[in-house]
């Protein structure tokens, strides 16, 4: 545990969660953390991030210590598209999960990446999924960014968040769309009946965006781009399904006639673009896609 006394001094009212980051040299969103497990006290009160620090008071701050990450590491081929102390880039092949779970305890992207890493990879999301700072489904290929620090995975969190990540994928889904790009604005949340899957529903959901654009139409399928603007889970799956244009291979979101060959969606994360938390440069990264999707485009 890391304890830290912080006296307001020369401040105009400000938030705490803002004030926090300010001082710590920390994201605003894991400041909000901080507050939200009532490590943030005045005295012996805990705080909640809209309390506005004034000038005199004093403010303790308890930061727990780093999380040992528990998981085995195996030596796991990866293709990394890019690498440094901070970060990696990893292009995730379609049937790999990305963290353990049960009944998925080893084989993981995570297993694969402790052995890659050494172990070195932000705690942030506990033991079970170090340096996991977004996540794609099992059955989807594709890229994603993996935290090495806690500072970096913070700095990503927040982009995220704020919807400044750039996230563009490619799909095959059942019917021919007839308008060449669109907009499907619906809440996503969990389903009332089948709770291992989501669906658009104005219960307990949570806002969710996705612009789709279409690059080539078969005689049966549709060849589209999804860009998410927001990140729910089954995101994509759930909001083509509710658009009437399942993806192909989807056995949970699709056609009763869903084709078994593809062993899953049709789905990859093609581009993956963020703001460096060290440089504070830009990068964007692209993938080629993988040959099952490839195969699967020439018929449709």
């Amino acid at each position: 545990m890391k304890t830290t006394n912080i006296i307001a001094e020369n401040e105009s009212p400000k938030r705490l969660d803002a004030f926090l980051a300010e001082n710590l040299s920390v994201t605003r969103s894991y400041a909000e953390k901080l507050i939200e497990q009532g490590n943030v006290l005045m005295g012996d009160t805990p705080l909640n991030k809209s309390y506005k620090v004034k000038n005199g008071i004093t403010i303790t701050v308890t930061e727990p210590d780093p999380v040992l990450l528990d998981v085995t590491p195996e030596n796991i081929p990866l293709n990394i598209v890019y690498e440094d102390d901070s970060l990696l880039v990893v292009n995730k092949p379609k049937g790999m999960v990305v963290h353990p779970a049960a009944g998925n305890y080893s084989g993981t992207l995570v297993n694969a990446l402790m052995h890659h890493c050494n172990g070195k990879l932000s705690g942030i999301n506990g033991v079970l999924r170090p340096g996991i700072v977004h996540r794609i489904d099992k059955d989807t290929s594709g890229l994603l960014i993996v935290a090495k620090t806690d500072i970096a995975h913070n700095f990503l969190a927040e982009q995220i968040k704020e919807h400044s990540f750039t996230r563009e994928y490619e799909a095959i889904v059942h019917g021919v769309i007839p308008q060449d790009k669109g907009t499907i604005n619906a809440p996503i949340g969990r389903h009332a009946v089948k709770r291992k899957q989501m669906a658009v529903t104005a219960q307990n959901s949570k806002n969710a965006i996705t612009h789709y654009e279409v690059i080539l139409r078969g005689q049966r399928f549709t060849y589209i781009k999804c860009r998410l603007e927001t990140g729910r889970t089954h995101q994509i799956r759930v909001h083509m399904s509710y658009l009437g244009y399942p993806l192909a291979g989807d056995s949970v979101y699709g056609s009763k006639n869903y084709i078994k060959e593809l062993n899953g969606q049709c789905l990859h994360a093609k581009k993956i673009g963020f703001i460096h938390p060290k440089t504070k440069q830009y990068m964007e990264f692209d993938s080629e896609l993988p040959d099952y999707f490839t195969e699967f485009l020439k018929g449709i």
